[in-house]
């Protein structure tokens, strides 16, 4: 993939879909469109030969000709087709919003981080030039501290049905807002009107205040006489504004004015815009070009996808806002941390971790840097995970477990109390042998019963049993009940957790097997 160009699909060939097609297309990574509108498709076919064009969305993931999708589709199904374009081992571009949801966009970045995914949002403006620009001069010191931000994103039209001016417009500016603060709001208060549909928002302004004092404001509407896209930073030493809708040398300007203050009244100091030279680019191309970059170099996009998620906050907090009459919300209240996860007062968490959605830490215990936790998994007292450790969903990791770097869980693996796992086979305090590590994979469903001992470098295979107390000093087959020191093997387990009799039948459940391997598979 590295000295390759990737082999991009759009899904969606529709208003903006085709301008995603243009552009894969010029870049050279254009390999397919899918649209479940044959009759639509068919315009492409002659514009562009060689590429294929596919009504099944199926069909397209499970093509190992794909290497990426970039998803244009209506926003209701952002979440159901990035999702099987993820677990289909696809990296995907996802346009704006990520999903619908709070709980679903934080189960598409789960995904995308649990099997290596490249997710990223189109939030297009953050791949301006002259955006760019701006962003350049407030991080050297320019604007000097920053005030407040306001913009405008105004027209009389394209009005949706699907989404309100809220959903539709609003993404771009708070995205931009939050790349300039480089902190997260407290409080969200948005007001609005609705006058072509009782339920659906044509106009509205939102209100952020962020703990440094900063203020911003978004206003948005679709029914405006002329369209205006403006972006504007005011700082102590200079005022930015950003405009999308005129010539490029005017895109980004600088005002250097200034307040004085004569006998204690503040005059103002008006002086002359000066024109920030800026790179004439098509900022749909800087995207696409920098999707590309991102498979081919593995390294995660500007606007990834905890970005799309910070941007949904901001929109969920403003549609309650909203709906509640412009009632101000507090961001720290409405997102409590057991909203996504939950970790008692006395554990840690280092920088760097992923923790998936309903997972839940209880006292004393310690993940460290680089590890990666999936979703509703129930870590113990006085448990240490990582560095680098990987444990899939709905694992359960009792007290006193330490899950060292090199070790991973898939999905639904229990480990009881107090068993230990080791890294390295033969270790002395006075040697470093951690480049010595060997890698430790226990597959779905296993059990490791209390206090047994897994020395590193095997394989426990799925719904394999290792009983309490047992030194495990070899792999383990799917399903095999091991005991002892050295562990032997001495039956075969069912899926429910009950042992097998000699027909390879479960008399709990009625689930049948057969050998396969040196394991069993379901019959």
């Amino acid at each position: 993939m590295k000295n390759s160009t990737p082999r991009i699909a759009v899904v969606g060939a529709g208003y903006w879909g085709k301008n995603l097609i243009r552009n894969y297309a010029e870049l050279g990574s254009l390999c397919a469109i899918c649209d479940s509108n044959g009759k639509a498709l068919k315009s492409f076919t002659d514009a562009y030969p060689g590429v294929a064009c596919i009504t099944s969305f199926q069909e397209l993931v499970r093509s190992k000709d794909i290497d990426a999708v970039a998803i244009a589709a209506p926003a209701e199904m952002h979440f159901s087709l990035a999702r099987e374009a993820l677990l289909s081992g696809k990296d995907v571009f996802v346009e704006k919003p990520l999903a619908l949801s709070l709980s679903d966009a934080h189960e598409l970045k789960d995904i995308a981080d649990k099997h290596d995914r490249i997710l990223m949002v189109g939030h297009l403006l953050q791949y301006h030039s002259a955006f760019i620009r701006l962003k350049e001069l407030i991080r050297k010191g320019e604007l000097g501290r920053i005030h407040y931000i306001y913009s405008n994103r105004l027209s009389f039209g394209k009005i949706r049905r699907e989404e309100d001016i809220l959903w539709s417009f609003a993404p771009h500016d708070i995205s931009m807002i939050l790349c300039l603060a480089q902190e997260d709001p407290e409080y969200v208060m948005a007001t609005g009107g609705n006058y072509l549909h009782k339920k659906i928002a044509d106009v509205t302004t939102t209100h952020l205040e962020f703990p440094s004092g900063l203020k911003a404001h978004v206003f948005v509407s679709w029914l405006h006489p002329f369209k205006e896209q403006t972006l504007v930073v005011v700082g102590e030493r200079n005022m930015a504004v950003f405009r999308d809708t005129v010539p490029w040398s005017e895109k980004l300007l600088l005002y250097p004015h200034n307040i004085s203050w004569h006998n204690g009244f503040p005059v103002p100091d008006k002086k002359e815009a000066v024109q920030v030279e800026v790179e004439q680019s098509e900022p749909l191309k800087a995207e696409c070009s920098h999707f590309i970059e991102c498979i081919t170099s593995r390294k995660a996009p500007v606007t990834h996808a905890q970005e799309g998620i910070n941007v949904l906050r901001i929109l969920k907090a403003s549609q309650d806002s909203l709906l509640s009459n412009g009632k101000k919300i507090s961001l720290k209240d409405m997102f409590k941390k057991q909203d996504i996860f939950s970790a008692h007062e006395t554990s840690c968490i280092d920088e760097g971790v992923t923790i998936g959605t309903g997972t839940k830490i209880w006292h004393f215990s310690h993940v460290l840097k680089g590890s990666k936790i999936g979703k509703k998994c129930s870590i113990g007292q006085n448990v240490v995970i990582g560095p680098d450790a990987i444990i899939g969903d709905g694992c359960k990791i009792q007290n006193n477990v330490s899950v060292y770097k090199g070790v991973t869980l898939d999905d639904n693996v229990f480990c009881g109390p107090s068993m230990v796992f080791t890294n390295v086979f033969n270790p002395r305090a006075h040697i470093p042998r951690m480049d010595e590590m060997r890698p430790t994979l226990v597959k779905t469903g296993a059990t490791i019963g209390a206090n047994a001992t897994v020395v590193c470098g095997y394989t426990i295979g799925a719904y394999a049993f290792i009983g309490a107390g047992a030194v495990l000093t070899r792999g383990a087959p799917d399903h095999a009940l091991m005991v002892g020191n050295p562990a032997k093997q001495i039956g075969w387990m069912c899926e429910c957790g009950n042992r097998l009799d000699g027909n390879l039948a479960c008399s709990h459940c009625g689930k049948r097997y057969e050998h396969s391997g040196e394991g069993l598979v379901l019959v």
